[in-house]
């Protein structure tokens, strides 16, 4: 089972255990994590599970799609790193993966 570290605004980092085949923005909702809203569901509709994906892992990660691309065009402070938490499934090379939350509340 991979470990997920999300780190807040506050660089507060809290580590979980994530089930293989669920996503990021699932392991964080499962276990509490401030500042990933899912207002969606997981729906790729609504850009609240925003983050930005720390350097070290961003060429790690499966190459993110049109739709994601286009729904992170309305997220507070998109940045190279950012991705949506809904559309990275988490596999057992993730272990370790590093994930800063972003502005998700405005």
């Amino acid at each position: 089972m991979p470990t997920i570290v999300f780190v807040d605004q506050d660089d507060n980092r809290k580590e979980v255990q994530a089930d293989v085949g669920y996503t990021v923005m699932e392991a964080a909702i499962n276990n509490g994590i401030d500042g990933i809203l899912a207002e969606c569901g997981g729906a790729c509709a609504c850009a609240t599970c925003h983050s930005y994906v720390d350097p070290a892992w961003q060429g790690k990660l499966p190459e993110m799609d049109d739709m994601e691309d286009s729904m992170l065009d309305a997220a507070y402070d998109r940045k190279d790193n950012s991705r949506l938490t809904c559309q990275i499934e988490i596999t057992e090379d993730m272990d370790g993966l590093v994930v800063h939350v972003a502005q998700n509340d405005l």
